[in-house]
């Protein structure tokens, strides 16, 4: 019998079993990919932008130092209207990392990195926390006391409070019959890796283009990864190109101003849309991650806000336990579900707002945005608050995401 059975061990699944079992919870986390598939390269070419809670959370959890010399410290975040092929228009907003007290604004790290790191983490963690893959669950059962889940194998795992971390079309969360909203946008995400002559000096660029944001993020060296929004029928074609064509493509966006440049390595695409959980719990299950919410990659949130999911829902189930109580009782959950909910819906709405704004060619709308972002830029203060939202520092924060200890 396991206190907490975490169903996927991702990006966010991992990190949240090792915060359980830092707080002394035998967990077990469950996932149907092994962790050498998930490492390669060919698996996950995506990049994420690590706020500093983040990274502070990561470095309580024992990843940060398998993750140090893999990050890139962002130091500049420019963002700007324009159109393919065209000038950026001359209104912009510019995050500089000279107004934040805590230094870089973020920092990028490989998607496959990060997982390394935690596993790595994992391999060092205390043995309370038991690693079951690849073995994907099947099936689920729950009843008074606890859930079951069945996996492939035959195996059958019992925990106190089941978590699915298990992605947008999460079989525990539809097992638990948690309901969802959303909606597509008909967009796709293009995500691909290009080296480029120039460096790029820790300048994170967001061009709001008609079809959708075109992002340029930094790695290191110089190479930058493309995270493309654009028209599903467009984007299904310029991912069946040839190499040249693709490049050419890329090319229209990217611009001049890091010198010459070729996309290497695989692409990839995946649909984009909205998606929210109506609940995050029901009794003896709670969601995280992706299988909560699903925003627009446009503001590049999506694991921060994860990550915050599983610090939270750490703190208050070690803080349940600690006077007693059960883990998996509604009566516990639905304190996780009040202090995660809100913030999530409410960055969704406004990444939703955000791209219908400006994923078009209206020209009165046009005019209005590129003021409004001029005007923000030139607003400190203003400026400065979205940095401290970004950042992860504002509002009720987890202890995790504090550097410190459940």
């Amino acid at each position: 019998m396991f206190d907490i059975a975490v169903v996927g061990g991702g990006l966010v699944g991992l990190p949240l079993a090792l915060g359980f079992a830092q707080a002394g919870f035998k967990v077990a986390v469950i996932d149907a990919q092994a962790p050498e598939e998930v490492a390669r390269a060919e698996f996950d070419g995506r990049v994420s932008a690590l706020s500093p809670a983040s990274l502070a959370m990561f470095g309580q959890l024992g990843v940060l130092p398998h993750l140090e010399n893999r990050l890139q410290p962002v130091t500049d975040i420019m963002v700007t209207d324009g159109k393919v092929g065209g000038r950026a228009a001359p209104f912009f907003l510019h995050f500089d990392a000279a107004d934040n007290e805590a230094g870089p604004l973020m920092h990028m790290a490989e998607n496959r990195h990060i997982r390394i790191a935690a596993q790595k983490a994992a391999e060092r963690a205390p043995d309370t926390l038991h690693q079951i893959a690849p073995d994907g669950a099947e099936s689920f059962a729950r009843d008074a006391g606890g859930v079951e889940v069945r996996l492939a194998s035959g195996r059958v795992i019992r925990a106190r409070l089941a978590v699915a971390a298990d992605g947008r079309a999460s079989r525990l969360r539809a097992f638990a019959g948690l309901k969802t909203v959303g909606w597509s946008y008909d967009q796709m995400g293009i995500v691909t890796t290009v080296e480029h002559e120039l460096p790029h000096d820790g300048t994170a660029q967001e061009y709001f283009l008609p079809s959708g944001p075109f992002a340029i993020l930094p790695m290191q060296g110089n190479r930058s990864s493309l995270v493309w929004s654009e028209k599903t029928a467009l984007a299904k074609t310029i991912m069946a190109m040839d190499e040249e064509g693709f490049a050419r493509e890329c090319a229209k966006r990217f611009g001049d101003y890091l010198g010459a440049h070729r996309p290497v390595g695989p692409r990839w695409s995946y649909p984009l849309g909205l998606q929210l959980a109506h609940d995050y719990v029901s009794e003896r299950i709670a969601l995280v991650g992706d299988a909560a919410h699903v925003l627009h990659p446009l503001a590049g949130q999506g694991l921060n806000w994860g990550l915050k999911d599983a610090a939270a829902l750490v703190e208050v189930t070690a803080e349940t336990a600690r006077v007693g109580l059960d883990i998996g009782s509604l009566a516990a959950l639905e304190r996780y579900q009040r202090w995660r909910r809100f913030d999530a819906v409410s960055l969704a709405l406004v990444t939703d707002g955000l791209n219908r704004l400006f994923s078009n060619d209206v020209g009165p709308l046009r005019l209005l945005r590129d003021v409004g972002l001029g005007l923000v830029g030139k607003l400190g203060p203003a400026r400065r608050f979205l940095m401290r939202e970004a950042a992860g520092g504002s509002g009720d924060v987890p202890k995790l995401l504090k550097g410190e200890p459940v």
